[in-house]
């Protein structure tokens, strides 16, 4: 497939129906992830209310901490083993296989009779819906042209915000329903499961990807036969986690591309996943409807968001990947005191969070835009997922530090103020990346 054509005109005009269908699968799979984590952080509250016994219902901030802890542990798990399977068996299958794993146990989610069953079932959601983001991502990198390569990873991004905002929507109507409202948002979550058959039929596996498997096939069969291998093949025969650390540039890429991205991760689950929460316990205290005050800030936190991935994947190829993401770190570290420490009216607190979600939320647009850039083919799913899923490992631990620090000083000012500064640890790494914008993906580096 010729993906770098010189066509004159706009730039969506160079694009063929393959790379079209592409984009909307990768889209659609990350709406559907969108939509059951951002269910998850709507619906906790009410869930731990059903699944507690009334002595604990002041330790909630402390259990709802554990439980997104534990879907960001999950997904930290799973996003390691997609982006590997990824590279061996392909970028096609593995979403495949990560949309079905993760619609099935949405679905048994709605059924857990206990908290811990419920964090178990969390746990293993996680691990599927991990799965599915740095195969979408490769697959939409590999097919795009590299002059619209930012634009498309913005708009392939813009489904998990969608997601949000769908479920915030759908929220806003199920949510005033009773005590057990929450497991219809989940068994709402196993509809996905229908999407594969389209994908089956409806994209192709990526060429890039294809290529490169096939060399590695032979280089391993000649290996095996007792064949002299030059470097390329011998980097190709190697497990590709253990290829990450075995190449001084790879390795460096990796560091940095960890920091950014433990930045954004632990950020945004330590502070914006208590965004609904936090305006809900305002609304309440003057004597308004916190579940449905939690759905309008979802909504107007996420609506802001899809703009913002999208604006930082058209953002970045105009402009540059290092100067748009260098901005969004900043802001999203002035935005944090603005929303929890110094807006007080409802009205404008659902103001304050559209513009925090836009810097916070859409600041996630540059793994996809800049991270297969940074990567060779042969472990590019394998280096994608590593950047982007091991944070997890060490960012799980916010949500849990955080809930904690809530119920035990009940605010949630200071505690999303403290954590903001971790943005800057992003900023900083962000200094050390190369520019990519409009250069090809990288065979070797």
């Amino acid at each position: 497939m010729a993906i770098n054509a010189d066509v004159s005109g706009p730039w969506y005009r160079s694009l063929n129906r393959s790379q079209w269908n592409t984009l909307l699968a990768t889209n659609l799979g990350w709406l559907f992830d969108g939509y059951e984590l951002y269910a998850l952080i709507l619906t906790i509250g009410v869930a731990l209310h059903q699944l507690l016994d009334a002595s604990q219902y002041a330790r909630i901030p402390a259990y709802a901490g554990f439980i997104i802890a534990t879907t960001l542990l999950g997904w930290g798990v799973g996003g390691m083993i997609g982006g590997i399977l990824a590279d061996y068996i392909g970028r096609k299958r593995t979403m495949m296989l990560a949309i079905l794993a993760y619609s099935l146990m949405t679905g048994l989610s709605a059924v857990a009779w206990s908290w811990e069953s419920f964090a178990v079932l969390r746990f293993i959601v996680g691990i599927a819906i991990g799965s599915e983001w740095a195969t979408g991502t490769s697959i939409t990198a590999e097919l795009w042209p590299d002059k619209a390569r930012g634009r498309g990873a913005g708009l392939m991004q813009c489904g998990l915000g969608i997601g949000f905002f769908a479920a915030s929507l759908i929220w806003v109507f199920v949510g005033p329903h009773g005590p057990g409202a929450w497991r219809v948002m989940y068994l709402i979550g196993v509809v996905p499961g229908l999407f594969t058959l389209w994908i089956r039929r409806g994209i192709p596996e990526s060429a890039v990807w294809e290529r490169t498997d096939k060399r590695r096939k032979t280089a391993t069969e000649r290996k095996k036969g007792g064949g002299k291998l030059d470097a390329t093949d011998q980097a190709l025969t190697r497990f590709t986690l253990f290829e990450l650390f075995a190449d001084p540039p790879v390795r460096q890429r990796l560091v940095f591309t960890f920091l950014m991205s433990l930045s954004t991760t632990l950020a945004w689950w330590a502070i914006a996943s208590f965004v609904p929460p936090y305006v809900a316990s305002v609304a309440a205290k003057a004597g308004l409807p916190g579940p449905v005050w939690a759905g309008y800030t979802g909504m107007a936190y996420n609506a802001a968001a899809i703009v913002g991935y999208v604006g930082l994947g058209f953002l970045a190829d105009i402009y540059g990947r290092k100067p748009v993401v260098l901005v969004f770190y900043a802001l999203s570290l002035l935005m944090t005191p603005v929303l929890f420490l110094w807006t007080h009216d409802l009205n404008l607190l659902l103001l304050a969070a559209a513009v925090n979600g836009f810097f916070t939320l859409g600041q996630y647009s540059w793994m996809p835009v800049w991270l297969p850039e940074l990567f060779p083919t042969s472990v590019r799913a394998t280096g994608v997922a590593f950047a982007f899923n091991a944070p997890r490992f060490i960012a799980f631990i916010g949500p849990m530090i955080a809930g904690t620090l809530i119920a035990n000083f009940g605010g949630y000012g200071n505690t999303a103020v403290a954590f903001s500064f971790i943005y800057i640890v992003g900023f900083v790494a962000t200094l050390f990346l190369p520019e990519t914008r409009g250069k090809p993906l990288p065979e070797r580096i």
